[in-house]
């Protein structure tokens, strides 16, 4: 794996886990009461999108370790993931 693709794989991770994250503990004016004139209730007040940018980092960081060495060790290779001949019949 060559410094593109490492990099690549941790956007990637990273990106994925950020838009998990994003929707846990918001809160929103509805649950808050305050409700701005003109806005949807469930618009959110509180996203503490900081906090979770640096939680999410953390993780994607151990997530990253843990794939990048299972491809490194080629205990996992691209030839496994070849599913459509594995679909096919034999001719």
């Amino acid at each position: 794996m060559g410094i593109t693709s490492a990099l690549v794989l941790y956007a990637v991770i990273w990106w994925m886990c950020f838009l998990i994250a994003l929707p846990i503990k918001v809160q929103t004016q509805g649950d808050l009461g305050e409700i701005e004139p003109g806005t949807h209730a469930g618009a959110p007040e509180h996203h503490h999108t900081k906090r979770k940018a640096w939680i999410v980092t953390w993780v994607a960081l151990v997530l990253w370790i843990v794939i990048a060495g299972i491809i490194l060790s080629g205990w996992i290779s691209l030839s496994d993931m070849n599913w459509f001949d594995r679909a096919l019949p034999p001719l």
